[in-house]
């Protein structure tokens, strides 16, 4: 029974992680190559990483299941892209990825007070972190808030759930002490910067590899993969604060350009390793690019 449970969770953790990399491959890699990949390619791609075939036939059967992923004939091959829910999905997440907020603070908090049933706990939830995803910290019990005004947002994502009950307020505190106070109270700031300062200390010393031209072929595609996967949880906790209100010695930034930079050295040989599996994409003969932009 042990053995059985065990050989269950590893299967579970392989399917989600397959799961990733197919969302990963698409965003990374598959848009710029006609934003389509027959079936024998993505097999190629995911061995990459240790996912057998078998996995990555389940995997994508569910998300087109789940409205995830198209699928079309070409021939006797079965060609995959995302479907236009998915690109979104995929798009606001790299933009809270690779972007960050730039100009001074206007100094003005937006706070979200938001109200929801008993009844629906997972809807509860889910408000919860698309409200962390956007950068606002619970300040106390249901209520969020942001120095960035992204209330319209949080409004959108929840327009078609009359149970939602969303006020939003515009304020300043007393000043900067309190300001900072606040954001204390919002983040767990000291852990988010000791994370940050592991990651510095496993990525920053392998730029000289990086910049040197190494690692190649599928080292530099799994490596690439691996830097996004390590990185890719930092947008959820991270409300990307202007500069007066983070902690002295605040090593989120640093680690941003180190990710920035590792990833844009890595690009040419995990490009290379790409097109060497799934050549220039199987749509773009056919119209299907697509053009989208992505860091």
């Amino acid at each position: 029974m042990q053995d059985a449970a065990r050989r269950a969770a590893i299967h579970r953790e392989v399917t989600v992680k397959a799961r990733s990399l197919v969302f990963d491959l698409f965003g990374d890699y598959l848009r710029y190559r006609g934003g389509e990949v027959r079936l024998r390619g993505l097999v190629a791609l995911m061995d990459c990483f240790g996912v057998p075939e078998a996995t990555v036939r389940v995997v994508v059967t569910r998300l087109r299941k789940e409205g995830w992923l198209a699928s079309r004939r070409d021939g006797r091959e079965t060609v995959y892209a995302l479907t236009e829910a998915a690109w979104q999905l995929l798009d606001e997440g790299r933009a809270r990825i690779f972007g960050r907020e730039t100009g001074p603070w206007d100094g003005q908090w937006h706070m979200v007070l938001y109200s929801v049933p008993e009844t629906d706990r997972a809807l509860r939830e889910q408000l919860r972190k698309k409200l962390a995803w956007l950068g606002f910290g619970p300040f106390s019990s249901s209520v969020w808030l942001s120095p960035h005004n992204r209330a319209d947002q949080v409004r959108a994502a929840f327009a078609d759930h009359p149970a939602v009950r969303l006020d939003v307020l515009h304020a300043r505190s007393e000043g900067a002490d309190a300001d900072r106070d606040m954001a204390a109270r919002s983040w767990d700031l000291a852990a988010l910067d000791r994370d940050y300062a592991e990651l510095l200390d496993r990525y920053r010393p392998r730029l000289a590899g990086y910049r040197a031209g190494t690692p190649q072929g599928r080292d530099a595609l799994v490596e690439r993969m691996q830097l996004m996967h390590d990185y890719r949880l930092f947008p959820f906790r991270d409300p990307d604060l202007p500069p007066e209100l983070l902690p002295a010695g605040w090593s989120g930034r640093a680690a941003h350009e180190v990710f920035l930079e590792a990833h844009s050295l890595l690009r040419a040989p995990a490009e290379a390793c790409v097109d060497g599996l799934v050549g220039n994409g199987a749509g773009a003969a056919n119209g299907a690019a697509v053009v989208r932009s992505a860091s």
